[in-house]
Order: structure tokens, then sequence, then C-alpha cells
């Protein structure tokens, strides 16, 4: 008995040379194919594949929409998210959406073949070759230190490139407790000066908003 597929990516060639390898594969049989979220979902209703393999960015939304909507409706079918933005981040969300396995663009695809091969047997289960490696890195990335909410508004105005005079002056403080406030931000982010309080807190994350 043969595993049904169905492919989601709005690039037709990259879905027509997916569907070609599938073919190559006497068990898979491609059963319909969508570039979009919307019409993805619509065609899975349809079709009702044992295997989604779905891009990760679509034109109007991302591919774990797709995953979360079915996952939601089965804990059986396999689903694979493919993408060109192999980040930890994108690693991590993918598992927590529920997906089977997770495959960059630039793997072979003979591997988005095996992937869901595997998505169609153990479809909870979650295959990336890159896993260990976020995992690591995510145990060992340290977390941002809490900052008070004076600090937070200091650390911005340095990073707006304000002296402690005028930092002072706007947040009607003291010169002495401005100073301090300062002084506990370097300490917190194991910093010497104003540069290195700078990078380790964007590194961490507690000056996105600001860009």
């Amino acid at each position: 008995m043969s595993t049904t597929v169905m492919l989601i990516d709005d690039h037709e060639l990259i879905r027509q040379g997916l569907a070609r390898a599938f073919e190559r594969e006497d068990e898979m049989r491609v059963v319909g194919q969508a570039g979009s979220v919307h019409e993805g979902l619509s065609v899975f209703r349809d079709v009702d594949p044992d295997v989604v393999v779905t891009d990760l960015q679509l034109p109007d939304g991302q591919g774990l929409e797709v995953v979360r909507s079915v996952r939601e409706q089965s804990d059986t079918v396999g689903l694979v998210v493919l993408t060109m933005h192999a980040g930890d981040d994108q690693i991590f969300a993918a598992m927590e959406a529920g997906a089977s396995a997770f495959v960059g663009k630039d793997s072979k695809a003979s591997e988005v073949v095996s992937a869901a091969r595997h998505a169609a047997v153990a479809p909870r289960t979650f295959l990336c070759a890159g896993l260990s490696a976020a995992m690591m890195r995510r145990a060992t990335t340290p977390a941002a230190p809490r900052l008070s909410g004076r600090e937070e508004e200091v650390l911005v105005l340095l990073a707006d490139g304000l002296g402690t005079g005028d930092i002072a002056r706007r947040l009607y403080l003291s010169e002495s407790t401005a100073k301090t406030h300062i002084t506990h931000i370097y300490q917190k982010l194991g910093a010497a000066n104003r540069a290195q309080a700078l990078v380790t807190a964007m590194r961490m994350g507690m000056l996105d908003h600001q860009a």
C-alpha cells in the first residue's frame, strides 16, 4: 500500500521537483499540491494524505499554521517542514507545533523523501539533523539578566547615546542615582563599560524593541 503525500510550497518548480522525487519511489504517491496556507488546508481536507510536506514561509502565513491545524485534527498524519531558514528558533517552533520532521531546502531531494517516510511511520517523533546541536546551544546560552524597570529605562537611554547627566535629567534623577543604576546594569551584564554593556544587551535580545 502506497504512502500518500501532499506538497505545499508557493514555488511551483520546487513542488514539481519534489513531486518527481516522490514519484520515483514505488511506495510514495503525491495526491495533492498547494501554494498557500489557505489552499493547503483546503486541499488537505479533500485528499486526506498520509504525509504533508510544507514550506515554512508561504504567501499568506507560515507552514506552521498548517502543521498546528493538521495536528489538532490528527495524531497520525506525518508533517514535514521544509525551509530555507533552518535556525534554532525555527527548529524549536516546528517541533513545538507538532511537526514530524524538519528539513532545510539545501538538502537533497532524497533527504526530503526519507523525512516523509519517517513521518509516515512515526508522526509524533521529531526528526531534524540539527536538533542536537540546537539543544546544546539553547542549554548553554545564558539567560538575560533581570533588570528593574528603571534600569531598563536607563539601558535604553544608554543605547541612545545619552551621558549620565542627560539620563539623570531625562528621568528626573540625581546624577548619583543615575550612576548607581548604570553601575548595577554593568554588573548584571558582566560589562566593564557602556560599549560592552550594549553589545551584551543586544546579543541577549534586551534591546530588540529598539530596532
